[in-house]
């Protein structure tokens, strides 16, 4: 195989999972924007996810978020995803939007708040069952506002006990994903901060239990793609939270305020075969302004444009630059690859995949946002908490 045809096979069995939530009405800390023909029910997330899908070629997973997405029978859910192409894939908790948790859920002093944080965990292991999802993913929003508010080492210790109880009731296949956010809700101490503390509870589990990050969760400055290496160097990166940040979390389109540093995150992706291994490449976005569909489409599109820079590398003549010490000559070999308009072959990718080369033009050929609008009439939009 051709180096170019390798690129080439390499762009076409990327996976890039979609979050059910993104397609919802999401907003501010002040305000939910509602947007016309917004899905109503997990259903109709799908369906739209199933647009994304069909014009990318490269969506076929939907996460879904409980209790955003639960329904009477998951197993029916997941029968509707696939007679449009798709699957479910992780399935997120939720502990931070139920009054009992304003001073934590696993990690909360009272061990009936834990009890009912952990049961919800157990619950979402029932749904994998049900929908076939391999991933458990957790994100915990405990933490403290105050010193001397709580106890910092016993908070390790009851998030600890929750975790191995969870790990316990996985099943076969199925993998525990453990996320950390640098602060926010709690802004003294946050009890899983970074990937350090994520790391250390997985290694702690066992191997089913990984590590995920989140490119909007960390201190500005901070050097992700070498916590990406690290992890693949370890074999403990689970997955990706795909998102973009200007100042904290923003949760904007991945890519759009810095796509050299995806670009980035890319290359050791591929330096470290993770392209090719199990690992979730999801995105987790809020389009609180931006029409959704198109937004998700971008998103994947940005994704493919990052990994496609990163597949070009000379890794052969990256590696004679450093091997001579070369430090500019090293340099160029990466900013070559980025500055490369990979459009074009992406274009040529997708024609080789059947679909059309342009799919923020195809989708607005298509006529499914007007379909959406004058079908979606009456009803609850989902959205956040609905």
């Amino acid at each position: 195989m051709t180096e170019l045809a390798a690129v080439k096979a390499a762009l076409k069995s990327q996976a890039v999972e979609t979050p059910s939530w993104a397609y919802g009405n999401s907003g501010t800390r002040f305000k939910v924007f509602a947007q016309q023909g917004v899905p109503r029910s997990p259903r109709e997330k799908l369906d739209d996810a199933a647009k994304v899908h069909e014009f990318t070629g490269v969506a076929p997973t939907v996460a879904l978020h409980i209790p955003w997405d639960r329904v009477d029978d998951y197993a029916a859910l997941a029968r509707h995803a696939e007679e449009r192409g798709l699957r479910l894939g992780a399935i997120n908790s939720n502990t931070f939007q139920d009054d009992a948790y304003r001073l934590g859920s696993v990690c909360h002093p009272d061990a009936g708040v834990r009890r009912k944080a952990v049961d919800h965990l157990l619950e979402c292991v029932d749904i994998m069952d049900a929908t076939g999802s391999r991933d458990l993913k957790l994100w915990f929003a405990d933490g403290t506002n105050y010193p001397g508010q709580d106890d910092i080492r016993a908070r390790q210790d009851r998030l600890a006990e929750a975790l191995a109880e969870v790990y316990g009731r996985l099943g076969e296949g199925q993998r525990m994903l453990l996320e950390y956010k640098l602060f926010e809700p709690a802004f003294y101490t946050t009890d899983v901060p970074d990937w350090g503390t994520a790391y250390a509870h997985c290694l702690k589990l066992g191997p089913k239990a990984r590590v995920v990050v989140d490119t909007g969760h960390h201190a500005p400055g901070t050097n992700i793609e070498f916590i990406v290496a690290t992890l693949l160097r370890e074999g403990r990166l689970g997955a990706f939270d795909f998102n973009s940040r200007f100042y904290a979390d923003d949760d904007l389109m991945v890519g759009a305020a810095d796509p050299f540093q995806l670009f980035r995150i890319m290359y050791e992706v591929v330096r470290g075969d993770g392209l090719g291994s199990d690992v979730a490449f999801m995105l987790d976005q809020c389009h609180n302004i931006e029409a959704k569909i198109p937004a998700i489409i971008r998103s994947v599109m940005n994704v493919q444009e990052a990994t496609a820079k990163a597949l070009l590398v000379d890794r052969s003549a990256l590696a004679d630059a450093q091997a001579a010490r070369d430090v500019l000559g090293a340099n160029a070999v990466l900013m070559d690859a980025y500055n490369t308009d990979v459009r074009p072959l992406l274009r040529e990718v997708r024609e080789e995949m059947g679909l059309d080369p342009d799919p923020m033009g195809a989708y607005a050929r298509s006529g499914w946002a007007e379909k959406i609008v004058a079908e979606r009439v009456g009803g609850e939009q989902a959205g956040w908490g609905a």
